[in-house]
């Protein structure tokens, strides 16, 4: 069984793999964007193709002018340190030169620069890192810059959005989850003799010990002070109640593989519960998640 300390980052890896690619539509415009390594790399060939066919020729000439390559030495020296500052500063003083020519490969390949790449393929392009790409927006059209940079904070803010909902909820249903067949199987084990029914009851009293020990009271009388809510105690339990019944599913397995009577273990629990969240509410190395709902609301 996976360990329940290290679901939080496998789902958080699964949540940035998730969608690496996608699309800033701005003013009839499609720009293409992909993440690599947690940073944003946008399409200059799309935001070309805004203002003309011949994007390719449109990125080279910026690419030539002096602020520009100041701009790229400037970014590379503070974020590539394998970056050949010398052979950019011969680039440097060309420009200006009528006959001062330069490509992207030979960018790339003469100062080892990593903020311009080109992808090859039928998505392919001229991508840059957001902070040369808006560089380059500045250059063709500050107005359309900020359009760009506008649609660019929205999807920026939609994508932590579904992330918080995703680590603050779905994280939650599983923590409750992952220790369900470790306790049942205690249970069975331990608690149920041969050929004896009433097995429902059984477990309903093995939850409310969980529900008493966190919450302070059973789902019953959880159910009863609150006739109109849909779901169960759980589904109304902030995320650090979750948590902590995740843990104490596993440490009630054990006691009762311990052969611990129900008194016994009631007083355990609710005294790991109530040291376990102290803990979770005042540490402050856990991110702060919203809960979608409050117990009692």
């Amino acid at each position: 069984m996976q360990a329940v300390w290290e679901l939080p980052i496998l789902l958080f890896s699964f949540i940035e793999m998730a969608k690496k690619q996608g699309i800033l539509k701005v003013q009839g415009s499609e720009i293409r964007l992909y993440r690599e390594q947690k940073e944003d790399f946008i399409s200059l060939t799309d935001i070309a193709r805004k203002f003309n066919p011949k994007t390719g020729q449109l990125i080279l000439n910026w690419l030539r002018n002096r602020s520009s390559i100041s701009f790229l030495g400037a970014w590379e020296s503070l974020h590539n340190p394998n970056f050949n500052v010398l052979e950019f500063e011969n680039i440097k003083n060309q420009t200006g030169d009528p006959t001062f020519t330069l490509s992207l490969t030979e960018w790339i390949e003469k100062t080892g620069a990593l903020g311009i790449r080109s992808k090859k393929g039928r998505y392919g392009g001229t991508y840059a890192h957001q902070d040369i790409a808006f560089e380059f927006l500045s250059y063709l059209s500050p107005t359309f810059k900020l359009y760009v940079f506008k649609e660019f904070q929205r999807l920026k803010q939609l994508d932590e959005a579904k992330k918080q909902e995703a680590l603050g909820w779905n994280l939650k249903r599983m923590l409750t989850k992952v220790n369900y067949t470790v306790h049942t199987d205690a249970i069975k084990e331990e608690l149920i003799p041969p050929r004896v029914s009433g097995q429902g009851f059984i477990y309903a009293g093995e939850a409310d010990i969980l529900n008493v020990a966190v919450f302070g009271l059973t789902a019953k009388f959880w159910r009863q002070q609150n006739p109109d809510l849909k779901g169960n105690i759980r589904d109304y339990a902030s995320t650090e109640q979750l948590l902590v019944l995740a843990n104490l599913e596993a440490v009630n397995a054990e006691l009762i593989r311990m052969q611990l009577s129900q008194d016994e273990r009631a007083d355990i629990l609710n005294q790991a519960a109530i040291k376990q969240m102290q803990s979770l509410l005042t540490s402050r190395s856990l991110p702060k998640m919203e809960d979608p709902k409050r117990l009692g609301n």
